[in-house]
């Protein structure tokens, strides 16, 4: 089934690139409190409540983030909650949302893991998983995860409705 998947999101990964406008825009990033040395840019910084990151298009939001630096530029982030939400319009303007317990971002490579009930939507195509793994540069999604199932749905190509068959 994970291979069935794996395969039929394959076959569309062009119509899944996140904006790559966004790439090039900063990074906001916005909570409640945070806790993060302003002299040491590889020290910690955890970010808490009502976190909300935005680069462009893409919007994060979670109820804590533990932010990686290096030479001054944010390079992974770890957000948690309840529920941490992802959204983002892709460059075909069609919209990705996402959402899970646990979202780890690591910027530099754009790979997002979704991790703990894991869902994804991209224009109706949808994916429930453990674990959801997004590439937003190339538009790959891997999910699966030991002991879980992956459920999929895949709107057709075309939206125009086949007639119905007898009746009246």
């Amino acid at each position: 089934m994970l291979a069935l998947c794996l395969v039929a999101v394959a076959l569309a990964p062009a119509a899944v690139l996140a904006r790559s406008s966004d790439r090039n825009q900063p990074t906001d990033i916005d909570a409640d409190s945070s806790n993060c040395s302003v002299s040491n840019d590889t020290a910690p910084c955890v970010m808490t409540g009502n976190v909300k990151i935005v680069q462009g298009t893409l919007v994060i939001n979670a109820a804590k983030a533990d932010l990686k630096r290096s030479n001054g530029e944010v390079t992974y982030v770890t957000m948690t909650g309840s529920q941490v939400t992802i959204k983002q319009q892709l460059d075909d303007g069609s919209p990705f949302a996402g959402r899970a317990n646990k979202v780890d971002y690591d910027m530099p490579k754009e790979i997002i893991i979704l991790t703990g009930n894991a869902f994804v939507d991209k224009a109706g195509d949808t994916i429930k998983s453990e674990r959801i793994v997004y590439n937003s540069k190339t538009g790959q999604i891997e999910s699966g995860g030991t002991g879980g199932r992956v459920n999929m749905r895949l709107q057709p190509k075309s939206k125009t409705a086949a007639p119905a068959k007898g009746g009246g």
